[in-house]
């Protein structure tokens, strides 16, 4: 078969991708990857893979009418020129211009992916974004074959909204999955706890809650550490760099730039940190599980899902930098819980977020491998019934309560 797939942003091709296109390859199919721009690094590893790639103009978050009319015809040129059988989108502005040029032409089935509904739907969106852009995934996602989504609470804001409507179907997969070899377990650095945050310099990440709590932190154990990497953001939540600055001269936390090897910064640190308000599935806290660390992050959609309360790591309620606080100082007065819980981490992430597991999911929804017995498979081990796997590799109910 012939699969398009549609991201905002290149890179995103194979740091979240990766692994599932090479999968499509392997098993015969003929993928073509589109993303806006020219990122020479990912074009020559998509082409080592056996993918084509494509650029198309996008925006990633402003609202022009003139550019997102380019983005829609621009799709609908490259569906009526490569007639796919299959076209995989993520991401808000991927998914509702593919879309919509998908229904234009009626040609293939079409999968979007809803890694996260994004600022629109966060506290800091305005209604009318809000309601705009969920009249719009309406129309995108009509003609779906299905709708992929990483965390129930997600499923039923779609619902709730009136996005996804009966009879269209809703499978959650368990995030993008995560590379058990390429992320191995790594011993703690000697020393002091060390605290690290990966993600977008954003507000709704929690970043003023770190830094909050870090204060506290600070006081009753000065030789505690907290580290920040990640790039800037154009996003409306964005943290400024003036911000940052200021932060990183009161002696508050370390901003360790950008990267696109989080493996030596994740060996470097003793707990990993991400008080998100709400996410997908967050792939950093994936990523330091399969590393063997324990995770502090926030009873929040999609992240309360990576954490079996005591076991791998703590919870904590969302917007609470008392509560964050609390948590860290743990690490600090309790040395060896952090290795105790990061190995919890570890055997939950190969249980249950390992990547070739994951992407067979996917391939089996979008009727690329085994079809329906795998197809409920992933809907069985969905993370709608709110089922974590404890430390022995039994489940065990989540009893937390359902957010938004």
């Amino acid at each position: 078969m012939k699969i398009v797939v549609i991201a905002s942003l290149a890179y995103s091709l194979i740091n979240f991708r990766g692994r599932l296109i090479a999968d499509m390859i392997a098993a015969g199919h003929d993928v073509l990857a589109c993303a806006p721009g020219e990122d020479g690094a990912v074009i020559e590893q998509l082409w080592g893979m056996g993918a084509r790639f494509r650029s198309i103009p996008m925006g990633r978050v402003n609202l022009n009418p003139i550019e997102d009319a380019r983005t829609l015809m621009a799709l609908v040129r490259l569906f009526r020129d490569e007639r796919p059988d299959i076209i995989l989108a993520y991401t808000q502005k991927p998914i509702i211009y593919a879309g919509f040029a998908h229904r234009i032409l009626r040609r293939g089935r079409f999968f979007p992916m809803v890694t996260g509904l994004g600022y629109a739907f966060s506290e800091q969106g305005h209604p009318w974004l809000r309601h705009m852009v969920a009249a719009l995934y309406s129309v995108a996602v009509g003609r779906a074959s299905a709708i992929i989504a990483f965390n129930a609470d997600d499923r039923d804001e779609l619902r709730h909204r009136g996005i996804a409507r009966a009879p269209r179907e809703i499978v959650l997969v368990p995030g993008s999955g995560v590379d058990m070899a390429y992320f191995a377990a790594q011993p703690l650095p000697v020393g002091g706890p060390i605290f690290l945050l990966i993600a977008r310099l954003l507000h709704d990440k929690g970043l003023r809650e770190f830094v909050a709590a870090a204060s506290i932190v600070r006081r009753s154990y000065p030789a505690a550490r907290f580290q920040l990497l990640g790039p800037f953001d154009p996003n409306p939540a964005a943290i400024s760099p003036a911000e940052l600055e200021q932060w990183q001269k009161q002696g508050i936390v370390e901003y360790l730039g950008e990267t696109r090897d989080v493996r030596p910064f994740l060996a470097a640190c003793s707990v990993f940190v991400l008080p998100s308000y709400r996410e997908g599935m967050p792939r950093t806290v994936l990523e330091a599980m399969a590393a063997g660390r324990a995770i502090v992050t926030t009873d929040a959609p999609g992240c309360r899902e990576t954490v079996c309360e005591g076991l791998n790591g703590l919870l904590v309620p969302a917007r609470d930098s008392s509560a964050l606080a609390q948590a860290m100082a743990r690490f600090c007065r309790e040395p060896a819980l952090a290795g105790v819980m990061g190995a919890c981490s570890r055997r939950i992430a190969q249980q249950r977020f390992a990547v070739q597991t994951v992407n067979g999911m996917v391939m089996d929804i979008m009727g690329l491998k085994s079809g329906a017995s795998a197809h409920r498979h992933a809907i069985g081990i969905s993370l709608s019934g709110r089922q974590a796997v404890d430390g022995s590799g039994r489940r065990r109910s989540d009893s937390s309560p359902n957010s938004r």
